[in-house]
């Protein structure tokens, strides 16, 4: 029996590319897409990842956002630069150059953050809070509690880290690359198509051209799991000053990443957890994450 042809995911060209200089060495390039008539998202990926990969989700989106799309440094269309510059102070530092360049370059209007995982996580820790958001909304921000919850999360954090450094970093070809991920526990249940779309966004030509390579290398993917639980276990939900919600996995589920806390006794934010859904949920069910996204905008938009 031939197997049946996985479907193609085409991510189109943006309507335009801003590059904000975040340092003398870096820049991190902006991409419209969307109605810019409409509210304006904001959105960002997961460690290791790309905000490309994440076009399944945000195509539910191009009729009615104003759609800015970016990658953390040294991830996606950025260039790789010093490791030692390659943790979550830095990367908050750059989120709020960035907002602020948006400001700049598009205007100011209604302006709404959507990510997952430690961009996320960036979100809820910038010293700004989510000022000049009209809200967030996050996909699992990796979150722990202090006692059990924070000895439970490091430990998954170092397994996570030392896993990652195992990774193989070139391919011959990007198809390799997604002939391998199926077998791996974190795409076991996504949509049909995303392993090519993972291979072409995450992976890029090598200097030498002899292959294919880690966009994100998995030295710096590493670094970043490495010391998530410091960071995560000093959120502070109730100093935002913007409304935020979070949707989490399923934290009744086995996790392939990092554990999932239940929030729902933090008042202070709108929290829900998606029913047998993992910390990939975004790949797994994008449109119902697309529905949910736009539910909550529209909530806090005046009609």
């Amino acid at each position: 029996m031939t197997e049946e042809p996985q479907p193609v995911w085409h991510v189109p060209e943006p309507i335009s590319i801003h590059d904000v200089t975040v340092d003398e060495t870096t820049i991190i390039r902006v991409r419209r897409h969307g109605n810019p008539d409409g509210p304006r998202l904001v959105m960002c990926h997961g460690n290791g990842l790309a905000i490309d990969l994440y076009y399944p989700l945000w195509s539910n989106l191009l009729d009615d956002y104003d759609l800015i799309i970016y990658d953390l440094r040294n991830h996606g269309w950025n260039p790789v630069g010093d490791i030692r510059n390659h943790n979550l102070p830095t990367f908050m530092r750059d989120y709020e150059q960035v907002l602020e360049s948006i400001r700049e370059e598009y205007g100011d209007k209604p302006t709404f953050g959507v990510f997952h995982s430690i961009s996320a996580l960036v979100a809820l820790l910038a010293p700004t809070k989510g000022s000049g958001l009209s809200g967030l909304y996050l996909f699992d921000p990796p979150t722990c509690k202090p006692g059990v919850g924070y000895e439970e999360f490091e430990v998954a954090a170092t397994r996570a880290a030392n896993l990652t450094r195992t990774r193989t970093e070139r391919y011959k070809t990007r198809s390799e690359f997604a002939g391998v991920l199926p077998y791996m526990p974190t795409f076991k249940n996504v949509i049909p198509g995303i392993a090519n779309l993972v291979a072409e966004t995450t992976l890029g030509e090598s200097v030498d051209g002899e292959g294919f390579v880690l966009r994100c290398p998995r030295e710096y993917e590493a670094q970043v799991v490495e010391y998530a639980g410091v960071y995560a276990v000093s959120i502070n939900f109730d100093s935002m000053v913007c409304p935020v919600r979070v949707l989490g996995a399923d934290p009744t589920l086995p996790y392939s990443y990092l554990p999932t806390m239940d929030l729902s006794d933090i008042l202070s934010i709108d929290y829900d957890f998606m029913p047998e859904a993992t910390h990939f949920m975004i790949f797994e069910r994008p449109e119902e994450c697309a529905a949910s996204v736009r539910e909550y905008i529209q909530s806090l938009t005046p009609t």
